[in-house]
């Protein structure tokens, strides 16, 4: 049973997001805040495994949250909820640790099934979305003087194959994509995520990616 707290500002929004995800077998929702600054202490009460998260709200924001957040050890996923898949503040919540982000106009399967993935260590980008998130860091924290070469010697650090890995992961690919172009099993590519992920101290796989595009930004070091 995947536990999950729900937090937007408008009432109307949590109530069809309850009916939509309570109808699911494997989903629980065991809280709702209306802000982000509930967020922490209904994190601490009730552990869910993932926070369905609205970025635009009155006091404390969604970006806030999620950053205050994942900072914390055993921190649950975050999906971030936002209107526009170009907003500039998604790039700023994946950077912070969220696990992804879903449109607030997207079909509810979808939604159900993005807190599935989420709860499974899946990020909810698919690689489309991926690749169009990754080309706005273009313009924004790739920019940063020296950003590029301290990518690079953060990938540098890691062994051949996870290196292989984490630019298959940057380029958007699955974990299947990446077991089948690499030759390897998709047990062993999860094995490389992971420790990708404890080296470079990374929260997830759309980390990876962004710190892929940071590396093969042109002009730095």
């Amino acid at each position: 049973m995947v536990r999950l707290l729900l937090v937007d500002d408008d009432p109307l929004v949590r109530a069809g997001l309850r009916l939509m995800l309570g109808g699911a077998p494997d989903i629980e929702v065991v809280a709702e805040a209306g802000d982000g600054g509930e967020v922490a202490a209904l994190v601490e009460e009730h552990s869910p495994d993932v926070v369905l998260m609205d970025i635009r709200m009155p006091s404390v924001d969604g970006l806030a949250a999620t950053e205050a957040l994942r900072a914390r050890p055993g921190a649950p996923e975050v999906i971030v909820l936002t209107t526009f898949n170009t907003d500039e503040h998604v790039l700023r919540a994946l950077r912070a640790g969220a696990a992804g982000f879903v449109l607030k106009d997207t079909p509810p399967r979808e939604i159900v099934e993005a807190v599935r993935k989420v709860a499974a260590g899946e990020p909810v980008l698919s690689p489309a979305v991926t690749r169009q998130l990754i080309a706005q860091v273009a313009g924004t924290g790739a920019a940063e003087r020296g950003a590029g070469a301290a990518a690079r010697r953060r990938l540098a650090s890691l062994g051949e194959r996870e290196r292989e890995v984490a630019l298959a992961v940057g380029e958007g690919r699955s974990n299947a994509e990446i077991a089948a172009g690499l030759h390897m099993s998709v047990p062993t590519v999860k094995t490389h995520v992971s420790r990708i992920l404890g080296k470079l101290g990374l929260n997830n796989r759309v980390q990876i990616a962004l710190l892929v595009h940071d590396a093969a930004a042109p002009g730095h070091g």
